[in-house]
Order: C-alpha cells, then sequence, then structure tokens
C-alpha cells in the first residue's frame, strides 16, 4: 500500500475565537503499511459542550494533548480541525468493507483515509442518520460502567443533553429502577417522555442512590449534590474547560458520606478495563442505537457548507439544540 500522502479534502476548522471555516485536511491517517479504508462522509455531527469549548478557545493549556481527537490536525486553540461523530461510506479498503457503511471517530470532513481498526461498521437495524449519535451513546455507556447502577436504584439525572437524555434512557431500562432526569428548560419534558422517562424543572427529593451530573453548568452540580441520599453516588460527567467550578462541599456532604466521582470516556471504566476495549464499547454502542425513539435526540440539521454559520450558534448554547446533524450531499 502507499504511503501516506499530503492529498487534502474539506474540513471544518474552529480558529479557536468563535470562529470558523472551511479549509483542507488532510486525508491520510494512517502508517501506509497497517490495512486501511478510505470513507467518504455521509453525515457528521457536533458534540455540543466538548465542540463548543473548543471553537471558543476555551481548553486549558494543560489539557491540550490529553483533550485530542483520535484524528485531529492542529493544535490548540487553533486552527484545529476536531469532532468525533462521522458516519460515512467504504469506497476503498478490504473487499468485505467496501461500499459498507461505518462510524469512525474522525472530524467533519468530506473524505479520509484511517486504519481498518479505526472504523466500526454500522448493524444492519442502524440507519446512518442515527449512528452520528454513537460517540454520545458510548459517553453514556461509560457514565453507567463508572456509576455502576443497581437494580431498583433511585437514580436523578441532572442536565438533558444528549449525554444526559442517553444515561437516563439505558438506567431506566434497568429493572426496578426509578429514574428522574431533570432540566430548567421544559422543552426537554416531551423528548424525554418519548424515552419513557420522567423529566422535571426541579427536584426535592433528596434520596436519590445514585446521581449523573450532565448539565456542563457548574450550578448543576450543586443540584446534582443536593438530590443524592445517603451514602449516594455522585457521577460527574461534565467538562468544564477553563471555568472554575465552586461545590457545596460543605453542608450534608459530609455527614451524608456522599462519593463525587468524575467518568470521561478517554479511558474505559476501570470496572470494565480488563476485559472491554475500546472497540468493543463502540460496537455495544452502535447496538443500542437500533432503538427508533432516540431519534428524537437529533433536533437540527444543517450542510457541511453552512458550518461556519450554524456552529456560532450552537455554541451560544441554542437552548433547544440537542444532536445537531450535518449532511454532505
Amino acid at each position: 500500500m502507499a504511503s501516506p500522502s499530503t492529498e487534502t479534502s474539506p474540513a471544518f476548522w474552529s480558529l479557536g475565537n468563535g470562529r470558523g471555516e472551511i479549509a483542507n485536511g488532510l486525508v491520510d491517517h494512517h502508517d501506509g503499511q497497517a490495512p486501511w479504508v478510505e470513507v467518504e462522509t455521509v453525515y457528521s455531527a457536533i458534540s455540543r459542550g466538548t465542540e463548543a469549548l473548543v471553537f471558543n478557545g476555551q481548553v486549558p493549556e494543560s489539557e491540550y494533548q490529553r483533550m485530542r481527537a483520535p484524528f485531529q490536525q492542529g493544535d490548540f486553540p487553533g486552527p484545529v480541525r476536531f469532532g468525533y461523530m462521522n458516519v460515512g461510506r467504504v469506497t476503498t479498503g478490504p473487499v468485505d468493507l467496501e461500499g459498507q457503511t461505518v462510524f469512525c471517530l474522525f472530524p467533519h470532513q468530506r473524505r479520509y483515509r484511517v486504519p481498518v481498526s479505526a472504523v466500526t461498521r454500522l448493524p444492519t437495524a442502524v440507519p446512518p442518520e442515527r449512528a452520528v449519535l454513537a460517540a454520545n451513546m458510548e459517553t453514556a455507556i461509560n457514565g453507567l460502567w463508572d456509576g455502576a447502577p443497581l437494580v431498583g436504584d433511585r437514580i436523578a439525572v441532572v442536565g438533558c443533553g444528549v449525554v444526559g437524555c442517553l444515561v437516563a434512557w439505558l438506567a431506566s431500562r434497568i429493572p426496578g429502577t426509578r429514574v428522574v432526569a431533570v432540566d430548567p428548560n421544559p422543552r426537554r419534558q416531551p423528548v424525554l417522555a418519548s424515552l419513557g422517562v420522567a423529566c422535571v424543572t426541579t427536584l426535592e427529593r433528596d434520596d436519590h442512590d445514585l446521581v449523573f451530573h450532565t448539565s456542563g453548568h457548574p450550578s448543576g452540580l450543586d443540584a446534582a449534590l443536593s438530590v443524592a441520599g445517603n451514602e449516594a453516588r455522585i457521577v460527574e460527567m461534565s467538562w468544564y474547560g477553563r471555568q472554575a467550578v465552586p461545590a457545596t462541599l460543605g453542608g450534608a456532604f459530609h455527614s451524608r458520606r456522599l462519593t463525587l466521582r468524575s467518568s470521561q470516556v478517554g479511558q474505559i471504566s476501570p470496572r470494565q478495563a480488563s476485559r472491554w476495549n475500546h472497540g468493543d464499547r463502540m460496537a455495544l454502542a452502535l447496538s443500542m442505537l437500533a432503538e427508533p425513539a432516540l431519534e428524537a435526540l437529533i433536533t437540527g440539521e444543517s450542510a457541511f457548507e453552512e458550518l461556519p454559520t450554524v456552529m456560532p450558534e450552537l455554541a451560544r448554547g441554542a437552548s433547544n439544540t440537542l444532536c445537531h446533524r450535518i449532511h454532505y450531499s
């Protein structure tokens, strides 16, 4: 096979100052030796929380290396080609993959080549339009692994972006659980209802065994702490970039013997790491997307060429946006 080249294809670049542009990105991201595939992108999607921080230049310098996306080009604060929700069709590669639709943790770019190991074939029951949710589902799965919910647990999910909705949906499928989602935006309630999960704007009960915080706002962490019962676990799934996060660790935090722990998708949860790898987890995430009701999490769509004008709006926090899909027709 040929060595990696300097061939390029149109890609979206975040400049790190609240602006972006379409410019050329490298096509080749393989070593020229291992089996590789060429993929033509059909859909990508915007991971609003993380991509907004990147777009606005809010990645702390201490995290420049740890925050790199798998096929990132450029360096923080920017210009940087960043993203990890890409669904495409294999145009060149091993015979069993040619013509197949795959998911890859690749940024917003029309065409690219990566090792075969970097792509996951979509299950037949999962349409490409919905498969853009795979990275969010993977994050939600890892969060549940970290939280280790039990049969019958009383579970609260504070913050109902895409990841929060998926966490609540997955948790509600565990027998006997009582799951409630909490979000100040009442527009989230019909979305959660379509997933079979109750959603409220405020929550007074403080008897929860397990609480997930997924809002991305510092005030949400205090809300999560306030609804946790005695000896409860709080799983912090938000990432704040440079933003300082005050947390009320006085009050009942110690008397209730609460446990606060982080969850981040970059590593497999220690509970599963000895038996699962990243490929296994991604295959599981894609299989879970066979549920048609999850289509409700995709609330908008734009053409690839519109990204420079769409991304600033999303980075400002459009109140009713969950997953915004990009098409490459």
